[in-house]
């Protein structure tokens, strides 16, 4: 199922602050290549958190996956700090809605089928109501906040209110959503995943994501920074669940993939396969960690991160129930996985696939269990490396951030009162696009 999406255009990147990059340059930081959770980043995708947020209300947050309501103002403050920490520390920064307004400029053809697409997978099941929409976007939006309206979702005043079409549509109350929000967005981790020069682009878990992975679709196959450069080693059609939180590149030939709340074994089995059918991918072995099924627990990196080439942070609850599987290729057909449990602990298993002499887990909290539980469930093991020992960290989880440095770690802390509510931390909020090699 490997395949590369588009032919490749050639043509210059259209964001503003590029004129004095020479075309040697812009080629470098085309396509992508992430062989590592800890080689200097270089180039980063993010979504500064829109109007989206304001569509949350109380008794839609267990549904839209948020535990409570953000301010915006305060929490794109927020994300416009954690944004200038990575340009500071040399790291181009592109957003999501940026690169999808890129595409629908270079590919205004795209534009129609485009937001068909995403009225159908919005639950817009009738032509009627998706050609209404449609007018009423193509109407009123054009470029960036076309884009951004998609992710705003739509209400039935915007529309004009009740109509004929539908019974329901006549006894709603005038600001039901008729096309929800997509609040996640700004945990642009978990759509898809950077592996090698290629991507896993995620069937996400649960209905209110699946929409997200529509931009990455559009920007693979389109924006000329990777149209024809991206190898697929998962899809968006894929038949069970994967998620971009559980995906860690350990080294160039090893990769860990969480079992968890929102990745499925079948996912992980199918995903090896395709790398390991491909002679070109580096990746000759897949760690599957298997971490408990719950909220607290999501995803492997809100439990788990590297952050040097001999250091982790772990939140200890996870070691007890915590087993991790083998996947290798088989030595006559590749795709014909030999799996085994492998029963060390979790010290030797990392130092032995990451060739390292000693590991050393760094415990979220420390010894103290009550701030473990607290500052694990606001983020603190879900680090974003930028550079051997330097991370990015959320400022509210003081205990593990002072073990940290203590340890050796360079900490940049960011604001995290408002962002903190999605239950989403650094590395959450961003899809390294191109690290270092």
């Amino acid at each position: 199922m490997i395949r590369i999406v588009g032919p490749c255009a050639g043509v210059k990147a259209l964001r503003a602050g590029t004129a004095n990059i020479t075309e040697q340059e812009i080629q470098i930081m085309k396509g992508i290549c992430v062989r590592s959770e800890i080689k200097p980043l270089k180039k980063v995708l993010l979504h500064r958190p829109g109007r989206e947020l304001l569509h949350l209300t109380p008794d839609r947050l267990p549904e839209l996956l948020f535990d409570d309501i953000p301010f915006l103002k305060v929490a794109q403050q927020e994300h416009d700090a954690f944004a200038q920490i990575l340009r500071s520390n040399g790291t181009e920064v592109v957003y999501l809605e940026d690169l999808m307004a890129e595409v629908l400029k270079l590919h205004p053809e795209q534009t129609k089928p485009f937001l068909y697409q995403w009225l159908s997978e919005g639950n817009i099941k009738t032509r009627r109501w998706q050609d209404k929409l449609y007018e009423y976007l193509i109407g009123n939006f054009e470029g960036k906040a076309l884009v951004e309206k998609t992710m705003e979702g739509i209400t039935l005043k915007e529309m004009g209110g009740a109509s004929a079409y539908s019974l329901q549509d006549l006894i709603a109350p005038a600001d039901d959503l008729i096309v929800d929000p997509m609040p996640n967005l700004y945990f642009t981790r978990d759509p898809f995943a950077s592996v090698g020069t290629g991507v896993f682009l995620h069937k996400m878990r649960f209905p209110t994501r699946c929409r997200e992975t529509i931009y990455a679709d559009y920007i693979f196959r389109f924006h000329p920074d990777f149209e024809g450069l991206v190898k697929r080693y998962y899809d968006r059609d894929g038949h069970a669940n994967i998620e971009g939180g559980d995906v860690l590149n350990l080294t160039e030939d090893t990769l860990a993939i969480g079992i968890s709340q929102r990745t499925s074994p079948d996912a992980i089995e199918e995903a090896s396969r395709n790398l390991f059918a491909d002679p070109e991918a580096k990746i000759r072995t897949v760690l599957a960690f298997d971490i408990p099924s719950c909220r607290a627990f999501m995803h492997l990196d809100t439990v788990f991160t590297q952050i040097d080439y001999d250091k982790y942070t772990i939140h200890p609850a996870i070691l007890g129930p915590l087993t991790v599987y083998e996947i290798t290729p088989g030595v006559s057909d590749p795709t014909d996985l030999h799996i085994r449990r492998i029963d060390s602990k979790l010290e030797d298993i990392l130092a032995k696939y990451t060739r390292t002499d000693h590991v050393k887990l760094i415990n979220c909290g420390g010894d103290d269990l009550i701030a473990s539980a607290r500052e694990q469930w606001n983020d603190g093991s879900n680090t974003l490396c930028i550079a051997p020992g330097k991370i990015v960290v959320y400022e509210r989880n003081d205990v593990t951030n002072a073990i940290l440095r203590d340890e050796g770690i360079q900490v940049l802390e960011m604001p995290s009162a408002e962002l903190s509510r999605g239950r989403g931390g650094p590395r959450c909020m961003s899809m390294p696009i191109i690290r270092a090699e």
